[in-house]
């Protein structure tokens, strides 16, 4: 198998998408529909570092699963590995993300491509 693989980043954003839709918090509730809602508001007005900021003061119970979850995306090689590999947090890899405008617009929409995959899951799985 060649060292070239080409990687489908809309399936890679739909298994992100799920891995969120997946999440519960301590007491095993599921996370709610609100919540990636409020997290797309936020990324689209402010960014991703704002999201994940928000995430972590209003909804702190799944906020840490998220913003891992993000973050082992974001590391992925094909994605921004080489750019983000050494980092051990959201706001660090968002950080250094911004230093170039390209990465993180692009870091943001494939974010906002996940996070509308984990609501077509939670919608797809129903209430429990």
């Amino acid at each position: 198998m060649s060292e070239n693989r080409m990687i489908n980043l809309d399936i890679e954003c739909a298994d992100l998408g799920r891995s969120l839709a997946e999440i519960r918090d301590d007491k095993g509730k599921r996370i709610e529909e609100k919540v990636f809602n409020e997290a797309l508001t936020v990324l689209e007005e402010q960014g991703p570092y704002a999201m994940f900021l928000y995430l972590r003061a209003r909804h702190s119970k799944v906020a840490d699963k998220m913003s891992q979850r993000a973050l082992e995306f974001l590391k992925m090689k094909e994605v921004f590995g080489h750019r983000v590999s050494e980092t051990n947090d959201i706001f660090g890899a968002i950080k250094r993300l911004a230093e170039d405008l390209d990465d993180l617009l692009f870091a943001r929409d494939l974010l906002r491509t996940a996070l509308s995959y984990a609501r077509y899951h939670l919608k797809a799985k129903g209430e429990d």
